[in-house]
């Protein structure tokens, strides 16, 4: 079987751990949406083939995943293996979320991009689950407000 033709394009494209973040960005934004992945946990084959696809033809991709001990893991993997950046993934944007009361589980992973990120996680003890900051990613995809945008004028994404 022959693999699509992608054409990447000068946004990014966005991957999420779960699946209330593409729903969500289908209701609030429809068209507006700048392109979104979803893993649903671990990313499977098909996922999988499909970054591998959009990294050969130069795609950027960016990832956001929840911020637990098995979502770093995750995130770990997938920055690793397709060169990801880490998309509102640091320890500042960790710390302003707001509190969750679930307490983290497991062993403590450490985050390859962001030393402080794990720190930040073992001293707060909370999993901050993606639909917790989902107005901020919301605001990321949105191409409408992309436009006017300083992260778009300086060529910087989150």
């Amino acid at each position: 079987r022959d693999p699509p033709d992608w054409t990447p394009s000068a946004r990014p494209i966005s991957i999420c751990e779960n699946p209330a973040v593409i729903a969500e960005a289908a209701n609030a934004l429809g068209r507006h949406s700048g392109p979104l992945i979803c893993t649903r946990g671990q990313p499977s084959a098909a996922v999988t083939r499909c970054l591998i696809q959009l990294t050969a033809v130069g795609a950027r991709l960016r990832y956001h995943g929840d911020f637990d001990w098995p979502g770093i893991r995750i995130a770990n993997g997938i920055i690793s293996r397709h060169g990801a950046v880490p998309w509102r993934m640091a320890a500042a944007d960790y710390l302003a979320a707001a509190d969750s009361g679930k307490p983290l589980r497991d062993a403590p992973v450490a985050a390859a991009w962001d030393a402080a990120l794990g720190h930040a996680m073992q001293s707060r003890g909370q999993v901050i689950e993606e639909e917790r900051v989902i107005r901020a990613l919301l605001a990321d995809l949105d191409s409408r407000a992309e436009r006017n945008s300083s992260h778009a004028r300086n060529g910087t994404f989150r």
